[in-house]
């Protein structure tokens, strides 16, 4: 499986995304073919090679056909390579209803409407809970112009061309300071923005300006709570560089995607009926420490799963049944590992199946972040839910709290109706 790690340095907005995940293989030219066949004004994908501060990517800019455009910021948060700067057509005012029937177009797949769908739906969400108002209420202003539509929907598109399964994204930079929006003067970052980057890890700049875009927050929020997680060890294929157009005080604009090979690609997770094979052994001499850095290692090199049974052994010995569930091409390095890393003199083997409930992720907000929630479903109905664990980890230790606080708290918020 591919996966796509975020770093940024400089912001994050749809179009320092899409220049990104331009410049590790997205093939613009095709996305804008798509694009167009189902947005009711023409638009271009354009592309330019950008240098600064020594690093060489891709800056991206959506350009609508529109006459009498104009543009929406202010003079005052304009850079010498100009502000947000995208000239913004007198748009109609979208609600949710009209982007989501726009998007059931047949030049989109599946899987892609279904992504772009939950940005928008995001951005709806956070929209409603600043203005007090149901998501439906919700119009779109800039996000609901032709261009910033074509912005996700490229992103979406981007990473399905990409064949990517997960995102994972690292810390993002907030500027400090007033900015001007289209209600007035705000805190920066605005309250949107803010309210979109719930879940994800920021850091404080001295940066006069908002970094992170509502679409930017929308589509890495959504990637990372819809998309599968990275596993903890997988191989660089190739990085690259999108880049902003405001000129930044202190640092580069410049946002890096990394398209990663998780180290499980390539065997079968037995969902297709696959045969997969039980490694054991039994262990009643070894260390119990190094066990348990052995299941985490199996883990990481391509195991599905790993966990070690307590068992009574010949002559009332207490000890350990090591068992690991992985793909046939994957059992010689994992039984390696095992040799070298436990005092068993044999490992025995076995094939099994199993079936497996179909997996998707959604977020839930809770009064101390947004927490990623596991649901398996069969034949289309949900059976059952968990939150992920590092999430409630996470949001405990940032409210010294209990990660069972933050697990009862999502469960009750994806319980909750939905308005």
């Amino acid at each position: 499986m591919r996966f796509i790690r975020f770093d940024s340095v400089g912001g994050a907005s749809g179009d320092m995304l899409l220049g990104a995940l331009a410049s590790i293989g997205a093939d613009l030219r095709a996305i804008e073919r798509t694009v167009r066949k189902f947005l009711p004004d023409g638009v271009r994908l354009v592309t330019e090679p950008v240098s600064d501060h020594g690093l060489h990517g891709i800056r991206a800019t959506v350009r609508c056909t529109h006459a009498h455009a104009h543009d929406h910021w202010p003079d005052a948060q304009k850079g010498r390579h100009g502000a947000a700067l995208r000239a913004h057509p007198h748009a109609p005012h979208r609600t949710l209803r009209e982007i989501t029937t726009l998007l059931q177009a047949p030049a989109l797949d599946a899987a892609t409407r279904k992504l772009t769908q939950a940005v928008f739906r995001r951005l709806a969400v956070a929209e409603g809970k600043i203005h007090g108002c149901r998501p439906t209420q919700v119009h779109f202003h800039e996000i609901g112009a032709t261009d910033s539509i074509a912005d996700i929907v490229g992103c979406c598109l981007a990473l399905r061309q990409l064949d990517v399964a997960g995102v994972s994204v690292g810390p993002l930079p907030c500027g400090s300071g007033i900015i001007q929006c289209a209600h007035g003067a705000m805190p920066n970052p605005a309250p949107a923005t803010l309210e979109l980057l719930a879940g994800l890890e920021v850091c404080q700049t001295d940066e006069p300006f908002e970094l992170v875009t509502p679409t930017g927050a929308a589509l890495l929020g959504t990637w990372r709570t819809e998309l599968l997680a990275p596993p903890a060890s997988a191989q660089v294929v190739r990085a690259g560089f999108g880049f902003g157009r405001r000129e930044l005080r202190s640092r580069p604009n410049v946002l890096r995607a990394t398209l990663l090979e998780g180290a499980g690609s390539g065997g079968s997770d037995g969902s297709d009926g696959s045969p997969l094979l039980v490694l054991e052994t039994n262990l009643d001499d070894c260390n119990p420490q190094w066990i348990g850095e052995l299941i985490g290692r199996l883990l990481q090199q391509g195991a599905l799963d790993a966990w070690a049974t307590p068992v009574t052994m010949k002559k009332g010995r207490p000890g350990v049944m090591l068992g690991v569930l992985a793909a046939a091409e994957k059992a010689g390095v994992l039984r390696e590992q095992i040799f070298r890393a436990t005092t068993t003199f044999g490992i025995r083997s076995y094939a099994v199946t199993r079936e497996m409930l179909d997996r998707r992720f959604e977020a839930v907000s809770t009064a101390f972040g947004s927490v990623r929630m596991k649901i398996g479903s069969r034949n289309g109905t949900d059976l059952v839910s968990s939150p992920e664990f590092e999430d409630c980890a996470r949001l405990a230790r940032a409210h010294d709290i209990t990660p069972r606080q933050v697990y009862d708290a999502a469960v009750r918020g994806k319980n909750r109706p939905q308005k």
